[in-house]
C-alpha cells in the first residue's frame, strides 16, 4: 500500500508539471514556467556568445636590405647597408584580438600587439612587451569605447590618405609621431555611422617609457597629484567616406612635464597637430592629398610648421602595385625645409605574402639635417644636405 501510495504522489506531480508546461492550456503561466523559460533563455544566449566570440593571433613579419647614402659629416662620406629595425613597407608586429558577444548587440573587445625589430628580434615601442595596442573595452551599435595603450585620432585619420603611410620612406622620416601616434592610459570613443566616423580620445598620461628622445619613449607618464595638464593627450576625428572619395579632419595635441624629453619639459607647452586631407577612387587607383599643421611650444624659434603630401597608387597588374608620395616640410619664417619624394612596388606572391623595392630621396634646406629613412637612427646627413635610400624586402602576414 505504501509503494502505490508513493507511485500516486509522484505521478500527480509529473501530471500537474505538465499541465502548467503545455502550451494548449489556457491561463497565466506558473512560478516554475518562468524560471524554466528564464533558464532556457540564459542557455540560449550563453550558446549564442559561445558561437560568435572569438580569440585570434595575428601578425605581420617585414624585413629587407637597405642602403642609405650621404651620410655625415661632410658631403658623400659615408654610407651604410643594413636591416631596418623600426619598419620596411610596414613595421613587423604580433598580437592577439578577441571579441565576446554579451547579448542585445553589445560585445566585450580586447587587442594585445606588440612591436619587434625582425633584423634582431628585439622589442619596439620602447622596449614596451604590447607597445603597438594594448587595450580592453565594450562595442556596440553606438561605436566603441576602449581603455588602455592605443592610436590617436591622428592615426586613424591618415589610414586612407597616405597611400605610403608607415613605408620606411615617408612621412615619419618628417615628423616621427606621425607613425608612432599612440598614448598611454588613454580612453578611446570611435564610431561609424553609415559613411561618417567619430572619434575622440583622452590620455591621463600619454609616455611612460624612458627610451628617448624619440616617439618610442617621451618620458612623460604624467598622472600626477600635482598637475592636472602634466603629459596629458588628447585627440579628435571627423571622417567622410563614400565609395568614391573621402576626407578626414583630426586634432592632436601633448602636453609636456617634468623631465619629458623633446623640450616639453613643462605641463604648460603643447605640441598640437591639425591633419586635414582627402582621397578620390580612380578606378583601381587612388589620388590623395593633404596637410599636417603643427604648432610646438617647445621650439621657440620656428614653433610653426606645415607638412603638406600628395600622394597615388595603382595596380598595374593584378599582382604588382604601384604606390608614390611627395612630400614638402617647411617652417614658418624660417629657410629650414625638406622635399621628400618616394616610390614603391610591391608584387605580391600571395595574399599573405609579398615581396616589394622602395626608393626615397630628401633634400633638406636651411639647417634641416633629417633622414631619407625612418628604419633606423644613425643616418642623417649634414645640414642641408640631401640624400637617397633603396630598400629590397620582403613581408608576410598570418
Amino acid at each position: 500500500m505504501r509503494k502505490k501510495s508513493i507511485a500516486a504522489v509522484a505521478a500527480s506531480v509529473l501530471a500537474v508539471g505538465a499541465w502548467a508546461q503545455s502550451p494548449s492550456v489556457s491561463g497565466p503561466a506558473t512560478a516554475p514556467d518562468q524560471d524554466a523559460r528564464r533558464a532556457q533563455s540564459e542557455a540560449e544566449s550563453r550558446a549564442r556568445a559561445a558561437s560568435a566570440s572569438s580569440v585570434s593571433l595575428y601578425g605581420l613579419v617585414d624585413t629587407g636590405v637597405e642602403y642609405v647614402n650621404n651620410i655625415g659629416p661632410g658631403p658623400g662620406s659615408g654610407h651604410v647597408i643594413r636591416m631596418p629595425s623600426l619598419t620596411g613597407s610596414l613595421p613587423s608586429r604580433w598580437g592577439v584580438r578577441g571579441v565576446e558577444d554579451l547579448g542585445d548587440g553589445l560585445r566585450g573587445v580586447f587587442v594585445l600587439e606588440s612591436g619587434f625589430a625582425p633584423d634582431a628580434g628585439g622589442l619596439n615601442q620602447g622596449g614596451r612587451a604590447f607597445g603597438r595596442q594594448s587595450f580592453v573595452g565594450l562595442s556596440g551599435g553606438w561605436g566603441t569605447v576602449t581603455v588602455g595603450r592605443q592610436y590617436t585620432m591622428l592615426f586613424w585619420s591618415l589610414l586612407d590618405a597616405d597611400v605610403l603611410g608607415p613605408n620606411i620612406y615617408g612621412s615619419g622620416s618628417l615628423d616621427a609621431y606621425i607613425p608612432n601616434a599612440r598614448a598611454d592610459n588613454s580612453i578611446v570613443y570611435r564610431g561609424t555611422f553609415g559613411g561618417l566616423t567619430l572619434g575622440a580620445s583622452y590620455s591621463l598620461g600619454r609616455d611612460a617609457a624612458n627610451a628617448g628622445p624619440s616617439p618610442a619613449g617621451t618620458n612623460c607618464p604624467g598622472e600626477s597629484v600635482t598637475s592636472s595638464k602634466a603629459c596629458r593627450e588628447w585627440s579628435a576625428l571627423l571622417k567622410y567616406d563614400t565609395a568614391a572619395w573621402g576626407t578626414a579632419l583630426a586634432v592632436d595635441e601633448i602636453r609636456g612635464g617634468p623631465g619629458a624629453f623633446a623640450g616639453l619639459v613643462s605641463s604648460a607647452l603643447k605640441d598640437r597637430r591639425i591633419s586635414a586631407n582627402g582621397y578620390v577612387k580612380l578606378g583601381q587607383g587612388q589620388l590623395s592629398a593633404g596637410l599636417i599643421r603643427r604648432d610646438n611650444d617647445a621650439d621657440r624659434l620656428t614653433p610653426r610648421s606645415d607638412l603638406w603630401y600628395v600622394g597615388a597608387s595603382y595596380p598595374v597588374l593584378p599582382t604588382l602595385t604601384l604606390d608614390a608620395q611627395i612630400f614638402r616640410l617647411g617652417y614658418k619664417n624660417s629657410r629650414n625645409s625638406a622635399t621628400l619624394g618616394a616610390l614603391r612596388g610591391t608584387y605580391h606572391l600571395s595574399r599573405r605574402t609579398a615581396l616589394y623595392a622602395t626608393v626615397g630621396h630628401i633634400a633638406n634646406d636651411g639647417s634641416l639635417a633629417l633622414s631619407v629613412s625612418s628604419g633606423a637612427a644613425g643616418s642623417n646627413p649634414i645640414a642641408g644636405g640631401s640624400q637617397t635610400g633603396v630598400m629590397l624586402g620582403m613581408r608576410h602576414s598570418f
